[in-house]
């Protein structure tokens, strides 16, 4: 994929709470589950703060009076409440983790199927490890945010504000120390979510940009090999790795400042609170019990406090992933499905005064008033130089892209009033540069017609001599690797001309699929694509004059523009420009097979 600038990925949306506010529907199909979180968090803030409040019951009570009668039934209390809590922390931790990985499967499935219906304009644009990074450490972020930030967020708060209302209901001078040590924490907060979110969002466009290096590595592993440039390769992802290292680096700086911070502030507030506590106690306006149990109490707000900048961290960082992800769902996808649904096909294909450009290049036309008819069951080769507009007039049919001026129709309807699930099923293409998946050879066959017989797979496997799939280890079941990595150039293109064939499609579009095929290969195929061809309607993609053959007429596109149309021997005897085509094609093959000989 196109790599976008770094410039780019830090121009999205800004990130803030609003971004997590716009995925709030994700959480509605659990408001259960959040209501028995939120419930079950409450009551172990109840349970947290009675427990110190019984233990000042049982030094104030029976241990100063010396009085152990008391001590059994307030001590099994404190033990209940203990149980309690633990009980209420599982409760919470189980309902949690079974909603919150709802929650981010729902965001993945929905994430992948929006990213299908985004137009090919969108996915040249964008990095490959872009996305991969979305949909998988954004993700992530945002779900341990909504499953322990957001949760331990409100919680901390509510606790905060009721130990300290306690507190200062116990002793208010003592309580004052407590509410005051709030103030620069406060600030620092402030202060820290600031810096924040724009280092985490360079760390996670950084991480998207490694991903990227890493799985290009990985794809294009034997040309890195075969030109020997492993080292340069394994230098740029080093660069890469440094640059998210010292970005990484700097976020952790930047938490551990204020980590710091927080740890002392309360500590110091406890040293306060001891001093003060003893000279109240002194002077007999605290008892025992009562500075046993605001010290506790005390102490019990230790981990909400110094917990705040993890929780910080971690909705900033969810805060960041929300506005990336959004990114990709606020893209419109410019293709849009129509309704029409041809009952009986007879594929009859037409472009009518065709026009189009690139969105990002409106001004650059690559197609001009192009005007070509095809009847139902006939064939036509589309001949031009490199850059003519070949390709992206085969891409216009199924559309993978829309015309940006006229029309292409099937049997008489324009291709954008058809449902599009069905369009793709009147339309087939086999690509010059085929790809395949990691999945068994029988999977990526039946790619685009599931019920397909074993019969029509063999046949389908004749047509395109593809017959070397039955050969493999597993045979048809055999996994063929990523991008088809276990085969060589010419068994994916044959195996991606089977798919196409297989789909028995109206419309058969071939786009230079035999580019990789040996000559004796090449006539075998080409002989039993003339009996599929002879009953679909079919565009090919032809360079070398065995291909052009195979079709009924010929088509010369030149400059973005279709300039002739006729047969082959017509266009050979009466166009120049034709003739030096295939004769420059013809003596680039024989100079390559003289190369490989």
């Amino acid at each position: 994929m196109t790599a976008t600038p770094d410039s780019d990925a830090l121009e999205g949306p800004p990130a803030g709470v609003h971004s997590l506010w716009r995925l709030r529907h994700y959480l509605r199909p659990h408001r259960g589950a959040l209501a028995v979180m939120l419930g079950t968090a409450l009551a172990g803030v109840g349970v947290a703060i009675a427990i110190p409040l019984v233990t000042k019951a049982l030094i104030d009570g029976p241990i100063t009076e010396r009085d152990l009668g008391p001590v059994l039934p307030l001590g099994l209390i404190a033990l209940a409440l203990g149980v309690l809590e633990a009980v209420l922390v599982f409760w919470r931790r189980w309902v949690q983790s079974s909603a919150v990985l709802a929650m981010e499967t729902e965001m993945r499935r929905d994430l992948y199927a929006h990213l299908q219906v985004l137009p090919m304009g969108f996915h040249s644009q964008w990095q490959s490890g872009q996305l991969l990074s979305r949909a998988t450490t954004d993700l992530s972020a945002i779900r341990r945010f909504a499953g322990f930030g957001l949760l331990f967020l409100v919680i901390n708060i509510l606790q905060v504000t009721l130990v300290t209302g306690v507190l200062l209901h116990m002793y208010w001078p003592l309580g004052l120390v407590v509410a005051a040590a709030a103030a620069p924490i406060v600030w620092l907060s402030t202060r820290f979510e600031k810096a924040y979110v724009v280092v985490s969002r360079r760390v996670q466009d950084e991480q998207g940009d490694l991903a990227t290096l890493a799985e290009e590595g990985a794809v294009g592993i034997r040309v890195i090999k075969s030109f020997g440039r492993s080292e340069h390769v394994s230098r740029q992802y080093e660069r890469a790795a440094q640059q998210l290292h010292e970005t990484s680096m700097d976020k952790v700086r930047l938490s551990a400042k204020f980590w710091t911070f927080l740890e002392v502030i309360p500590n110091l507030a406890v040293v306060v609170v001891l001093l003060l506590g003893a000279i109240g106690v002194g002077t007999g306006r605290l008892t025992p019990g009562e500075l046993v149990a605001f010290i506790t109490l005390m102490l019990s707000l230790v981990w909400p406090v110094a917990s705040l900048g993890f929780i910080l961290a971690m909705a900033q960082e969810a805060m960041t992933a929300a506005a990336r992800i959004l990114e990709i769902f606020d893209t419109e996808p410019d293709i849009v499905s129509g309704a029409q649904v041809i009952e009986r096909p007879r594929g009859h294909l037409r472009f009518e005064h065709v026009d189009f450009a690139f969105p990002d290049a409106p001004d650059e036309p690559v197609l001009r008033d192009v005007n070509l008819d095809l009847q139902p069951g006939e064939t036509v080769a589309l001949v031009g130089a490199t850059g003519s507009g070949k390709t992206i007039l085969t891409a216009l049919v199924p559309r993978l892209y829309d015309v940006t001026g006229g029309r292409i129709t099937i049997d008489g309807v324009d291709v954008r009033d058809l449902e599009l699930g069905h369009l793709r099923t009147l339309v087939a293409t086999a690509f010059e540069e085929p790809t395949l998946f990691s999945m068994s050879a029988r999977e990526n066959l039946t790619l685009g017609r599931a019920d397909a017989s074993d019969a029509d797979i063999d046949e389908a496997l004749d047509i395109a001599q593809a017959g070397f799939a039955r050969d493999l280890p597993w045979g048809l079941e055999t996994r063929i690797g990523e991008q088809g990595m276990a085969l060589s150039g010419g068994q994916r293109q044959r195996l991606a001309l089977a798919r196409a064939v297989l789909a028995q499609p109206t419309v058969l579009v071939l786009d230079d699929t035999l580019s990789a095929l040996d000559v004796h290969t090449e006539k075998l195929v080409e002989e039993a694509l003339r009996r599929v061809l002879g009953s679909t309607t079919g565009l090919v993609v032809a360079h070398r004059a065995s291909t052009v053959l195979l079709a009924d007429k010929v088509a010369l596109i030149e400059g973005g523009t279709i300039t002739h149309v006729g047969g082959h021997s017509e266009l050979l005897a009466t166009v120049p420009a034709y003739r030096e085509l295939l004769a420059a094609e013809a003596d680039h093959e024989a100079a390559h097979e003289g190369a490989r000989s």
